[in-house]
């Protein structure tokens, strides 16, 4: 994809959706950073009905400790991996707390000192919290990249380093939603849905795929 197909490309996406948002469900910077944490392997749809039911009784560092390990897991059982979650969830809490005022702190360095946060976690916190152009490359986003030519890469960190270099200024903050909802809804894993496509036409992804037939 080259440089004017790709300003074609985001300028379209931007068109149909002016003001992207995550999908997870959140009101405060440390209810994001918990939902991210816990949607590792999962999904948004699950972790939000585990939130729905957590935040109203624990929103706040001390409020998760005060649960303790065995009440946070009974919220989010639902989810995978929870045990492994909880623990990295209540000793994240402590750091807050003992490190940074209960607060979340706003650099990559910070954040992947918690438990539980990695790269791509601390990616969509910077992003969406803060306002800062980062690149959370999820399996969508990596999968897009590639297909589309956008940013090819072997690995996660790869595709994120080419999308900081070839992403438009002008879209840096964005790029991630755009990426994440077309790999989410439209660039889909075994069936891309190119017939329905906005973004199509500036792709690299041959043959497109046509319309599939419809069963009854």
């Amino acid at each position: 994809m080259n440089r004017a197909a790709i300003e074609s490309f985001f300028a379209t996406l931007q068109a149909a959706n002016p003001h992207p948002a995550t999908e997870l469900e959140y009101t405060s910077v440390f209810e994001l950073l918990v939902a991210v944490l816990l949607s590792a392997q999962a999904t948004d749809v699950g972790v939000n009905k585990a939130t729905r039911r957590l935040f109203p009784v624990a929103n706040t560092p001390q409020a998760m400790l005060a649960l303790g390990l065995d009440g946070l897991k009974g919220y989010i059982r639902t989810i995978g991996l929870y045990h492994t979650k909880a623990a990295n969830l209540l000793q994240t809490c402590r750091l807050l707390i003992e490190r940074h005022g209960g607060e979340v702190p706003r650099t990559r360095e910070a954040l992947e000192r918690l438990p539980g946060v990695g790269r791509k976690t601390a990616n969509v916190v910077l992003n969406v919290a803060f306002g800062q152009p980062t690149m959370a490359v999820d399996t969508h986003i990596f999968r897009v990249s590639n297909r589309t030519g956008l940013a090819p890469g072997k690995t996660p960190l790869a595709v994120e380093q080419q999308l900081l270099k070839r992403v438009p200024a002008a879209y840096a903050v964005d790029s991630h939603h755009w990426l994440i909802l077309l790999g989410r809804y439209v660039c889909q894993a075994r069936k891309p849905r190119c017939w329905e496509c906005r973004v199509a036409p500036f792709c690299d992804f041959q043959p497109k795929t046509p319309p599939q037939p419809a069963r009854y």
